[in-house]
């Protein structure tokens, strides 16, 4: 295809790095993954990261460690604030863990969560917030800190889509209380499968390493408060203190991911290279709204919502983008409430969420690569001029 949604990221570093770890014989979780998670957290100025085997695993674990924390720990029925897009398993491990979703709409310029909703959702059994920057765009992080703050929430940030953007200065993936990142093949880093949660909690990342790995004690320090060691290191050894799962990852993505951090900067930069011609393409075109940037993005895709006010056929757009050998797909999973999975969930919607189906029924995205994208980008200019 001319115009790929996704495309590989690796150069000779990652191929290395991986012979490496096949020369070593050693494949299960091990150094690398314990060098990955000190330098993706020193990256980002947290004090610890757990790596995980998906983003979805990483949002899986994080919910789970909420559950288990000594003080004022989640429990069933508890209430979460969410918004009305995102990914499939932002909401998953929530519903999974018994807990009642409170959907609220997003703002149609920047995609993200509408700040303004949160005292309306907010009831005497909310307990938590689930901040999400929608495809590389910071969310108002920094509202819903302290929103969350001021209520005495937790605040779970899935900065799955946005790695290496910024809100005021500060890395998204580092307001939450926990905070999960995504290694997925588009993603801004990629290490086949991975995933990666920070946190300056201590207590909160000795939970996620018992938690990762069949909710046993072999990971943690010696030093750690979440269980007593009691028994002789022989029972120690297996000592299993938590429901956990299996969710390691692998020396291979360990290894990737090392190779694959040091590029970060430079292909987060080429991203934004990309997003500005895009914009200097598509910004002034009042056929379609595309997402305005909240704080310093990270450029996962480029956004286009057909304006409502023009009437546009997105069947035919679609059409000119297949004629154009175009990759094109619905904006992260769209709006979660027209999914048949809500069948299963325990939800209310807070008001109405009139900008995610506009998004939804509306609205598609094209790729952003770490690579010069100015022939792909202006044939979809050409492709569209006519069109909508």
């Amino acid at each position: 295809m001319f115009y790929e949604l996704a495309a590989s990221s690796w150069g000779q570093e990652e191929l290395d790095a991986m012979q490496r770890v096949i020369a070593s014989g050693y494949f299960t979780m091990g150094e690398n993954v314990r060098a990955l998670e000190r330098e993706f957290a020193d990256y980002f100025g947290m004090k610890h990261g757990v790596m995980v085997n998906s983003g979805s695993s990483a949002n899986l674990v994080s919910t789970a460690a909420l559950f288990y924390k000594q003080d004022r720990p989640l429990q069933r029925g508890d209430e979460v604030i969410v918004p009305a897009i995102s990914w499939a398993t932002t909401y998953h491990p929530l519903q999974q863990y018994g807990l009642k979703l409170r959907f609220i709409d997003i703002d149609l310029q920047t995609l993200n969560v509408d700040v303004s909703k949160l005292e309306q959702a907010l009831t005497p059994r909310t307990r938590a917030i689930v901040a999400v920057s929608i495809l590389g765009n910071p969310a108002a992080l920094d509202v819903m800190r302290a929103f969350a703050d001021a209520h005495g929430l937790y605040l779970l940030e899935d900065n799955c889509e946005s790695m290496d953007a910024t809100l005021n200065g500060k890395f998204t993936g580092t307001f939450g209380h926990l905070n999960t990142f995504s290694f997925f093949f588009s993603h801004h880093i990629s290490t086949m499968e991975g995933g990666m949660i920070l946190t300056d909690d201590t207590e909160l990342a000795h939970l996620c390493r018992s938690i990762r790995a069949h909710g046993w004690t072999r990971d943690l320090p010696p030093d750690t408060k979440i269980f007593d060691r009691k028994g002789s290191e022989f029972y120690e050894a297996y000592n299993f203190i938590l429901p956990g799962y299996n969710v390691r990852p692998l020396e291979l993505s360990g290894a990737i991911g090392r190779e694959q951090i040091k590029k970060l900067p430079a292909m987060t930069a080429q991203r934004r290279k990309n997003w500005a011609l895009f914009q200097e393409l598509f910004g002034k075109d009042e056929r379609f709204i595309i997402q305005r940037e909240n704080g310093k993005s990270s450029a996962f895709s480029f956004t286009l919502i057909l304006n409502p006010a023009h009437n546009a056929d997105r069947e035919r757009v679609f059409g000119a983008l297949r004629d154009a050998d175009i990759g094109y797909r619905i904006i992260t999973g769209g709006n979660f409430l027209r999914h048949s999975v809500m069948k299963y969930y325990d939800y209310e919607i807070v008001g109405d969420v009139t900008n995610a189906d506009i998004a939804h029924n509306r609205g598609f995205f094209v790729g952003n690569h770490p690579q010069d994208l100015t022939q792909q980008l202006e044939r979809l200019h050409s492709a569209l001029h006519n069109i909508a």
